[in-house]
């Protein structure tokens, strides 16, 4: 009998260390903070005010492409690493650059703060830190826009939209927030918008034949032809005879896309009212909906005179790339 006990008691306290030395190895990270599309730059005074930094401002403060403002693709705060601690270190983006003896540059996630994406570039002299800045800079990137995506999409699924408006003209459904109305719904178009402090965000969405875009040579002037013909039809300017068409000056820039895993074109340009001087950005997304033998469009665009665009942006593109058919297709 006592032999048993000793065996239930040994077994209990193997449990109970085996949970404490588990519950110790899993560090407690706070949550990231941080304004949207803000990056911490870590780096010493010296580097930050020599070709070093340059080259951080060059890559990460870039101009977001098709605003009709300047407007950096990120906010940059840079601070000494002896300063880089507590609620500091907790910044949702992170770029560390420092001299060692190590040369580096690679990508890390969740290192102080959750969710949090760290670049950790490292080099001996200025040149190697130029080069990894360059090596590790899409990457990079990438990783603080999706984040801050991420971020977006978190914050605004608090409150959703539940007109159901999609789901019954084309069969998909967006992560809108509750701030957003539908404005119009006719047959293949669905308007939502929101007022803003000086002027409008919107969404629309419309399908577009399988084959619409099967010539890869016109493929630009194509869009520009879908995007003036669904102007005129759907979006009027503020008088008789005006409607939104792409800014005639610029082609728009194109780029391969995903959607929440599905195939897609990203468009990005200027719209314009014809014969009405009205204008902003547009981000439009050609999506390649198999399933249902068609191409899916959803457009987010900005009327906001004179107001930077860059974060209203973001959000739109957090919003578009929710997207979920209802049959579910994978």
């Amino acid at each position: 009998m006592m032999q048993k006990l000793g065996t239930v008691l040994l077994f209990a306290l193997l449990a109970f260390t085996s949970c404490k030395n588990n519950s110790e190895n899993k560090r407690y990270l706070p949550p990231s903070t941080g304004a949207v599309n803000s990056l911490m730059v870590v780096m010493d005074n010296n580097l930050w005010q020599g070709e070093v930094g340059d080259k951080v401002r060059e890559v990460f403060a870039d101009r977001v492409l098709a605003v009709p403002q300047s407007e950096a693709i990120f906010s940059l705060t840079q601070i000494p690493p002896q300063v880089f601690r507590g609620a500091t270190s907790h910044s949702r983006s992170v770029l560390f650059v420092q001299k060692d003896t190590l040369s580096i540059g690679h990508v890390k996630s969740n290192v102080y703060s959750v969710p949090q994406k760290v670049a950790v570039v490292k080099g001996r002299t200025n040149d190697e830190l130029l080069l990894n800045i360059e090596a590790v800079a899409q990457k990079a990137v990438a990783a603080f826009k999706n984040n801050e995506i991420s971020e977006a999409q978190r914050r605004f699924k608090k409150s959703l939209n539940n007109e159901t408006d999609l789901k019954d003209e084309l069969g998909i459904q967006l992560d809108i927030p509750s701030v957003y109305r539908v404005g119009k719904h006719e047959e293949n178009f669905v308007w939502i918008d929101r007022q803003i402090l000086k002027g409008n965000m919107n969404i629309i969405a419309y399908a577009m034949p399988w084959n619409a875009f099967s010539n890869d040579s016109t493929f630009v002037q194509d869009i520009v032809q879908m995007r003036d013909s669904i102007g005129k039809k759907y979006v009027p300017g503020p008088y008789d005879g005006t409607f939104m068409i792409t800014e005639k000056a610029f082609s728009p820039y194109v780029f391969p896309a995903e959607v929440n895993g599905f195939k897609a074109a990203e468009v990005r340009g200027i719209w314009e009212i014809s014969g009405y001087p009205m204008a902003g950005p547009f981000l439009t997304y050609i999506i390649n909906d198999e399933a249902n033998k068609r191409k899916l469009i959803l457009e987010g665009f900005i009327f906001a005179p004179s107001a930077n665009k860059r974060d209203d942006l973001l959000e739109l593109e957090a919003i578009i790339k929710t997207l979920k058919f209802e049959n579910n297709q994978s």
